[in-house]
Order: structure tokens, then C-alpha cells, then sequence
């Protein structure tokens, strides 16, 4: 009996879509004795566990370098890069058996680089990732002032979903945070507790019955007291996110289910302290 394997996340970074394609492709082909693998979409929060990077696109490389890999989360170029860099590097045509044969080196040395942290008793830090380039700002703006002096969003977690388990679970897993956390299957009953009362993050399950996610995050954030409100998609396998009607509505993001307690922690610290 074979034991469960655990799905690496990639994080794709400089490719056109049917390279993308064709490199999650690849990585599907993924043989059964190693490490599986995932492609994050763009509006995914969960951090990657890897990088794979266009190595002929110099913007690439610069949001690589931005991105700042480590060995707990590596990087793998595709393509010649113009500079020397510290990262394996893979020539196209994609020979995916030579892509599985790198990206395990990697996964191992990843390995053996949390369990000297762990060793250590350290944890592995978590570099703040932009899914977008940020302009450069005046910093004496009186009006960037005012608005960096906005205190964080201090409302609930309010959860839609079929039942209050993951409710219950995103208490436990904040623990100490005293965080309140709310859960309802309407959603009528979410945008109400969404006009009444103070909700910093509403997460909703796609596969909550008789819930059109797009439709409840699209009348959430037309009301005056959910400007500040963000919106979270719960995505499974058979759900097909649309990234371009998401970010219409408003969506802030999304995360793929099961959601580990890392990844859920981390979004929502994120979450809770953007305008």
C-alpha cells in the first residue's frame, strides 16, 4: 500500500499561457515513486513551496529575485539565462523527465534545509510577495500619511460553507489570536452580517450549496460598510476559477482546498492587516 503523497505547490513566473500549460502538464507527469506536484494560479495566496521561472524573460528573473528563493523554497529556470544565477537550470525543449529528475534535488534539499531549522527550533521566514510590481511612492505624501494612519481591519472572519466544521477549525488553528469567527450557509445571511456588522475577511466555500460565490462577493462589496471587507474564494479540484470575473467583483483571492494551517494562517494575517 502506497502512502499518501504530499502535492508540492509551484509557483510559475514569466511564462505565456501555453508554455504555463505545458509546464503544469509536465509536472502532472510526475512519476509515482517521487514528489507530485500543483501549479498555483495567479490569485492563489498560499506561498509555493518552489518556483519555476522563464529564464529568457528578464522581468521573470527580476520578480525570481524579488520573490527572494531559498532553500526551503527553491527556484528552477527554464530556458538560458543571460546571467549566473544559483539555480538548476532546464533547456527547452521541456524533457520532463529530466524537469522531475531536478526538481526532486530540489525538493530534498528543501527538505533537508527545514529540518535544520527545525533542528534549530527556527522557523522559516516568510518574505512579504506582491502579486504585483509596486510603484514607486512619495513617502511624504500627505495623503499616503492618512492612509498608512488607517488602523487595521479589526472585524470577523465570517465563513460560508455547508457546515460550521471549517469554521470551527479556522478557530482552533488561531488560537491564541482571539480572533472572532463566524460561519453561515446563506447567502442572504452573509450579506446581512456583512451590512451589519463589522467583517474583515469573508471566506466562501465554491461548493456551498445554492451560493453563487461571484454574486455574493460582487453585492458584499457594492455595500458602503464592506468597502474594507476581504473576499477569499475555497477552491476544490472540480471548481473552475475564473480569475478575470473574479477580480471584477472583488475578489481578494483565492486558496485551494484542503487548505494546510500554514497557508490559512498566513493568508489570513495578510488578509487582516491590508486596506
Amino acid at each position: 500500500m502506497h502512502s499518501p503523497k504530499y502535492p508540492f505547490a509551484v509557483r510559475l513566473i514569466g511564462f505565456d499561457a501555453a508554455e504555463a500549460a505545458q509546464v503544469c502538464a509536465a509536472l502532472a507527469q510526475a512519476p509515482a515513486a517521487g514528489p507530485s506536484y500543483f501549479c498555483l494560479l495567479d490569485d492563489s495566496l498560499q506561498e509555493p513551496d518552489l518556483y519555476i521561472a522563464n529564464a529568457d524573460d528578464l522581468l521573470a528573473l527580476t520578480r525570481l529575485s524579488a520573490a527572494n528563493p531559498t532553500d526551503v523554497t527553491p527556484a528552477l529556470l527554464v530556458g538560458q539565462a543571460a546571467a549566473a544565477f544559483a539555480f538548476p537550470q532546464l533547456a527547452r525543449p521541456i524533457d520532463p523527465v529530466r524537469m522531475h529528475h531536478l526538481l526532486a534535488q530540489l525538493i530534498a534539499r528543501r527538505a533537508q534545509a527545514l529540518a535544520q531549522l527545525t533542528a534549530r527550533g527556527q522557523l522559516p521566514v516568510v518574505i512579504e510577495r506582491r502579486r504585483r510590481p509596486r510603484l514607486d511612492m512619495d513617502l511624504t505624501d500627505p495623503a499616503l500619511i492618512e492612509q498608512k494612519r488607517k488602523e487595521p481591519p479589526a472585524g470577523a472572519i465570517l465563513i460560508v460553507d455547508k457546515g460550521g466544521a471549517f469554521r470551527d477549525h479556522v478557530a482552533r488553528v488561531l488560537g491564541a489570536r482571539r480572533l472572532p469567527v463566524e460561519w453561515t450557509d446563506s447567502a442572504g445571511t452573509a450579506l446581512r452580517l456583512c451590512d451589519e456588522t463589522s467583517v474583515s475577511v469573508l471566506m466562501i466555500n465554491t461548493s456551498t450549496p445554492q451560493v453563487d460565490p461571484y454574486r455574493l462577493c460582487a453585492d458584499v462589496k457594492g455595500l458602503p460598510t464592506a468597502e474594507r471587507t476581504a473576499v477569499v474564494f475555497l477552491v476544490g479540484r472540480s471548481f473552475s476559477y475564473d480569475a478575470p470575473r473574479a477580480r471584477a467583483v472583488g475578489v481578494r483571492g483565492m486558496l485551494d482546498k484542503p487548505v494546510a494551517d500554514r497557508h490559512l494562517c498566513s493568508a489570513i494575517k495578510k488578509l487582516m492587516s491590508l486596506p
